[in-house]
């Protein structure tokens, strides 16, 4: 049965979690920023020494992508040496040296390499789920961690807005002055007590349970989550889950474990344990089988697609509807998750997906429907896809993985991310110039399908399970209790 949550301890955490998930708001102002940056930046009207050539202009809206990839292995070497808390500060840095940079220079170089070490912040993102999924309490760790995603969602919508009100420096000084405020709210935290608790830090790790759950310091409440921690902790948490009534499994709760135990490197680790190296590869397939659902290239395909389906709409006010129709679907997503689970989420919204790329192939191949319908399936589509699609895999991400291997299988998504949206933007235009738009689409939709399978009959349901409860549904041998 799911823990019930006190409604200061939600208020708390939801706090915490909406100032984590800031780091991905900063991430839409940067993927947002180059579309309405582009008139500025290629006219002679230009706040540059020159105006940008077309492969300037193509580099201003993929270096960050790059410096996301590069800056994601960071991750696991820094959550786990320096803590969650001063890790995602780190990544908010270059936020901050970014902006002030394009601030002070008119250099069309300086600014394409601002945008590209503003990546590396990008690639943090990791670090704010694995934060994320270890203040927040099981029974709504779902709706919190999918907070990364409407947190990015809220970014893109807060900066189109801007661009269309605010001039070109005015711009770049507020995205300025919010990631500098970012930093500021994290000093605000207490650190994961799961990472206290790895750094021998017992009493503090106490004090960080009792300040996001609102309860005394010395209650049974923080006493049996720091016991659980602990059982986590465990190198030989996999032998001692899969044991369950084994008289041996029982003893070694009672023993301590050895020094030498206690050294496993975080690849180590997963190495030995069967039950992360499924959960990764669950997570990886999963991760890469929604970037394949197509959402990625509908993005940068919408604009000329909203051109032809809506001709007297300003393609800024498109931008703005279609991040707010995102949101909209992100925040109903976080609010029926931990109701609905992962695995139903994940195979309804991957089939609908898969209608909705059916419809839209349909259309642009046949040309059967009006145009506005072009526009109504881009906006259903989208709003379906992260209804449940695009963000089960970041809450997976966050939450199936032991402390010991957490960042680093956080990182591994990340990149597979990074790696799969490269991967789908190459093969795009070879693909269209090989079958056509249309059954591009298509192809898409099979894709949907297959994911929709994938999580109907081999992704186990995780709503509301503890860590090492997780563990248990990622292992070939089964405790009899659970196969009950």
């Amino acid at each position: 049965m799911s823990e019930k949550v006190k409604p200061t301890a939600m208020l708390v955490q939801a706090l915490a979690t909406m100032s984590i998930a800031y780091l991905t708001g900063l991430t839409g102002f940067v993927y947002a920023w180059p579309s309405y940056t582009y008139e500025t930046f290629t006219t002679n009207r230009t706040v540059l020494v020159e105006p940008m050539t077309p492969t300037q202009i193509s580099l201003l809206g993929s270096l960050t992508n790059i410096g996301g990839l590069m800056g994601t292995p960071l991750c696991a070497l820094f959550v786990d040496r320096i803590g969650r808390k001063y890790s995602a500060m780190l990544f908010g840095l270059p936020f901050v040296i970014a902006w002030s940079v394009i601030s002070l220079t008119k250099s069309i170089n300086v600014v394409l390499f601002a945008i590209w070490f503003a990546g590396f912040g990008s690639g943090g993102q990791a670090v704010s789920s694995v934060y994320i999924s270890e203040i927040a309490q099981d029974s709504i760790r779902g709706a919190l961690t999918s907070s990364t995603v409407s947190g990015f969602f809220i970014g893109l919508l807060l900066s189109y807005f801007l661009g269309g009100q605010l001039s070109y420096y005015q711009v770049v000084y507020v995205h300025l002055g919010l990631s500098i405020l970012y930093i500021l709210l994290l000093m605000l935290l207490k650190e994961s007590p799961v990472y206290l608790v790895q750094q021998g830090k017992e009493e503090e790790a106490a004090q960080s349970i009792a300040f996001y759950r609102r309860v005394d310091v010395k209650s049974k409440e923080v006493e049996i989550e720091i016991r659980k921690i602990k059982m986590q902790l465990d190198p030989r948490i996999n032998q001692i889950l899969q044991g369950d009534e084994d008289p041996a499994a029982v003893d070694l709760l009672q023993k301590p474990a050895e020094a030498n135990e206690k050294t496993l490197s975080p690849w180590k680790f997963l190495m030995k344990s069967e039950s992360s190296k499924r959960a990764l590869f669950s997570v990886l397939f999963v991760m890469g089988v929604t970037i394949l659902m197509g959402s990625i290239v509908l993005q940068v395909y919408a604009e000329p697609l909203f051109k032809e389906a809506v001709p007297t709409m300003h393609p800024n006010l498109c931008s703005i509807l279609l991040a707010i129709d995102y949101l909209i679907a992100a925040l109903v997503c976080a609010s029926v998750i931990d109701r609905f689970g992962r695995k139903t989420l994940m195979t309804v919204t991957s089939i609908a997906s898969g209608i909705f790329n059916i419809l839209l192939g349909s259309q642009l191949h046949l040309h059967w429907a009006p145009h506005w319908f072009t526009a109504f399936v881009i906006y259903g589509y989208s709003f379906v896809y992260n209804l449940g699609a695009a963000v089960v895999p970041f809450v997976l991400t966050a939450e199936v993985f032991l402390p010991e291997v957490r960042g680093l299988g956080n990182s591994l998504s990340m990149v597979c991310m990074w790696v799969m949206n490269f991967v789908t933007l190459m093969i795009f235009n070879p693909l269209v110039d090989k079958i056509g738009l249309g059954p591009t689409f298509y192809a898409f939709s099979i894709v949907c399908f297959l994911g929709a399978m994938y999580s109907q009959f081999c992704l186990p349901e995780t709503k509301g399970l503890s860590a090492d409860a997780i563990q248990v549904l990622f292992m070939k041998k089964r405790p009899a209790s659970v196969k009950a």
